[in-house]
């Protein structure tokens, strides 16, 4: 299986995994102000430090986005590309964000796929501070209860990124516009040369999960290999889950079937569903994971 080797020690926890519940909710991102803000307001009724969600629809002007790439230090083993600015309304087809906190202030993890103004179909990993939702943005949100995700320092990659943390138990369960009840759930990071299959299905089992459904996903691997054979060569790239669950088969063994969009170094975007034991994480992989049983 490929593999990246990064310029600090490699976490001895490759599963980094904390309990809590989620409820579920449908939001709309209101025009007029950044991603980031625009999250903050929409979710302040909910009194929550931390969710996952997928947007789709809306738009934004201005727009401005960063592709991975490779690094030009060794400080890194992989980095991000140039700001990309475009001129424009911009139209989101799909996006899933991690929204925690960062030095104690809000803050996301956010790779979409959008189309520009010219027609071209792009994906990548939006600036929240620096893009303007212009047009109602929809969106499923699953609110995080009694964990959360912190931006921490990493000394394997020298990022520094979103991992779970405990957070006192907060927020209102009563509110009305809550569409499922509480979900017992897991929040994941994912270290580098993890598989993302793989792992997720050995932390099932030893959790003793029949049946998941993935809440989110934000991430990279190392290229990448679909169930179909294709073959994604450029070996830097971001990811945002789509659709992904785990089941268990007829064989009682589970099976992860994850569904990404995906843009590597080179600009290339593949779409499809990961082969199982042939994707290791780049530099980490962020979901919440729901036990439906």
């Amino acid at each position: 299986m490929r593999n990246i080797v990064h310029p600090g020690t490699p976490n001895p926890i490759q599963i980094q995994a904390l309990p809590g519940q989620a409820e579920t909710a449908n939001v709309i991102l209101q025009p007029g102000q950044s991603l980031l803000r625009a999250l903050v307001d929409a979710l302040a009724p909910f009194d929550t430090k931390s969710s996952v969600l997928r947007l789709k629809n809306g738009a934004f002007d201005p727009f401005c986005y960063v592709m991975p790439a490779l690094s030009k230090s060794p400080d890194h083993s992989v980095y991000f590309s140039d700001r990309y600015d475009v001129t424009g309304k911009v139209s989101l087809e799909t996006a899933s964000v991690t929204y925690g906190v960062r030095q104690g202030q809000p803050w996301l993890h956010c790779h979409a796929v959008w189309v520009e103004p010219d027609g071209t179909r792009r994906c990548g990993h939006l600036l929240p501070e620096d893009i303007q939702v212009s047009e109602p943005i929809e969106a499923t949100v699953s609110v995080l209860r009694d964990v959360a995700f912190s931006v921490e320092p990493d000394t394997e990659t020298n990022f520094s990124l979103f991992i779970p943390i405990v957070t006192p138990c907060s927020g209102r369960s009563d509110l009305t516009d809550l569409s499922h009840a509480k979900q017992s759930v897991h929040a994941i990071r994912l270290s580098p040369n993890t598989d993302v299959c793989d792992s997720l299905e050995k932390f099932c089992q030893a959790n003793q999960i029949r049946r998941a459904t993935i809440l989110g996903g934000v991430g990279s691997t190392v290229g990448a290999v679909f169930e179909d054979g294709r073959i994604v060569e450029p070996f830097v790239t971001e990811m945002l889950i789509t659709h992904g669950v785990i089941n268990t088969d007829a064989d009682h063994q589970l099976i992860a079937q994850i569904d990404i969009s995906m843009v590597d170094y080179l600009g290339g975007i593949s779409e499809g569903r990961l082969k199982r034991g042939e994707n290791p994480v780049l530099v980490t992989f962020e979901l919440v994971l729901s036990a439906d049983e």
